[in-house]
């Protein structure tokens, strides 16, 4: 009997033991292919050898050095390889173990930026539909996602929820990309004024949307127009890259697509490639300057915050897909990923949209090709095909709810960057032969 909780107390799932590559192996020798990268976690693969050994070295020198007393080495060498390759203004890197609590600093960086200014009032953040930033309460209030939140929802904190740039499912049939693009950042703009821009601190989106809508880029224009009101309104703007940064879309910073600048950055996953729990928040040297300049601390803080042992692999991990090309190599690998797609989903009467950017890719399931109408929820599509995937060998993340938190089923795609052209393609034959098994004849 396991004494373990898990995440699903009636589902049973194989024991891992063993990684190898792009390969995980149960303890019956049964290998699957992380074509997820857990939750486009494991971006290097599960055997890299430059990662192991910073580990070990590490681990042989420091362990663990309290922030309140240390700095460490590797704490600042990989702060300055994030900051060497950063877009824009981005100047200052804290160091944390996962995505929440890099959202977490984020909102409080953000509130305590207007307090050190004089402006107590601000206490808005605002945010957007069907979106995803961790699930500690400051995170899961910031995020759209109807279904996590609903339990919780009587102790979240108040936060508004505008339109998502989700072109397939919410764009008028009579209007351009562009027109919809700004249709839909305008709407930003309308909740600032209606709750007031001195009360604003800040909008916070991901420039491809993850685990809720699964791989939604933004149509052209849109995140341009978004940074222009936020320029025009005096707020914060936070862009959380914790899914799709580090590479994953083919940019270091997954914001680089869209031509733009942040104020605040949140990193994490493919920041550590699963080999060690690492988040960071980044931000620009003007919102540094102004804590450094007026109270001098930030009142906030982990007990693992920059833990040497996590920085040293977050440095390695970074490094190797800095020195080995692996961002270019994501853009070759996903402009095949999504050609191989195109050619087995794109007519199925079942797909309704094949979308992403780099090696992250979403499959939207429909009931009806033509009027993009989704499976009822209780025929547990996700679920289903989850089941099916894993049986076959191989491990991607099927998400349901896509459309309202309630309707909508999709399947996130997110495998190494190492992974072969013929590996994806086996994936997605893999992924047809799963569908079929799953889908209503």
């Amino acid at each position: 009997m396991s004494h373990i909780f898990p995440r699903h107390c009636h589902v049973s799932l194989p024991t891992a033991v063993a990684g190898d590559g792009c390969y995980l192996i149960d303890k019956n020798g049964k290998r699957y292919f992380d074509g997820s990268g857990g939750a486009a976690v494991s971006c290097l693969g599960h055997s890299n050898q430059r990662v192991i050994n910073a580990i070990q070295e590490q681990a042989g020198k420091l362990a663990f050095a309290h922030t309140g007393f240390f700095t460490s080495n590797p704490a600042e060498a990989l702060a300055d390889l994030l900051i060497e390759n950063a877009p824009g203004d981005l100047d200052r890197v804290y160091l944390v173990s996962g995505g929440s609590e890099a959202v977490e600093s984020a909102i409080k960086l953000a509130r305590q930026y207007f307090v050190e200014r004089g402006e107590t009032q601000r206490r808005h953040i605002i945010a957007r539909r069907q979106s995803y930033h961790g699930n500690t309460l400051g995170a899961l209030s910031a995020g759209g996602n109807a279904l996590r939140r609903e339990k919780f929802a009587p102790i979240l904190v108040e936060m508004s929820h505008v339109a998502p740039c989700y072109e397939y499912a919410e764009r008028p049939s009579d209007e351009s990309l562009e027109a919809y693009g700004l249709s839909v950042a305008n709407d930003l703009e309308n909740e600032i004024k209606r709750l007031g821009a001195e009360s604003v601190i800040a909008f916070i989106a991901e420039p491809v949307v993850g685990a809720t809508l699964g791989a939604v880029p933004a149509v052209p224009g849109y995140f341009k127009r978004v940074r222009e009101i936020c320029n025009e309104q005096g707020i914060l703007l936070i862009l959380d890259e914790v899914m799709c940064g580090m590479g994953r879309t083919g940019y270091l910073f997954a914001h680089e697509a869209e031509d733009i600048t942040a104020d605040i950055v949140c990193i994490a996953k493919g920041l550590g490639a699963g080999y060690q729990p690492i988040g960071a928040m980044l931000c620009t040297s003007h919102i540094y300057d102004t804590i450094k300049d007026n109270s001098g601390f930030f009142q906030h803080g982990h007990t693992y915050l920059a833990h040497p042992i996590a920085a040293a692999t977050g440095l390695a991990v970074v490094s190797e897909i800095i020195e080995n090309g692996l961002v270019d190599q994501v853009k070759a690998r996903g402009e095949f990923l999504g050609k191989a797609l195109q050619a087995k989903f794109g007519d199925h009467p079942h797909i309704g949209d094949l979308r992403g950017r780099g090696l992250f890719r979403g499959i939207e399931i429909v009931a009806d090709r033509e009027t993009k109408t989704p499976f009822a929820p209780e025929l547990s599509i996700s679920a289903k095909f989850k089941k099916a995937v894993l049986a076959e060998g191989l491990i991607c993340y099927p998400g349901s709810g896509t459309r309202d938190g309630k309707h909508g089923d999709h399947i996130l795609l997110a495998p190494p960057f190492i992974a072969s052209e013929e590996q994806l393609t086996e994936m997605v034959e893999t992924l047809s032969r799963a569908l079929e098994a799953v889908l209503p004849k």
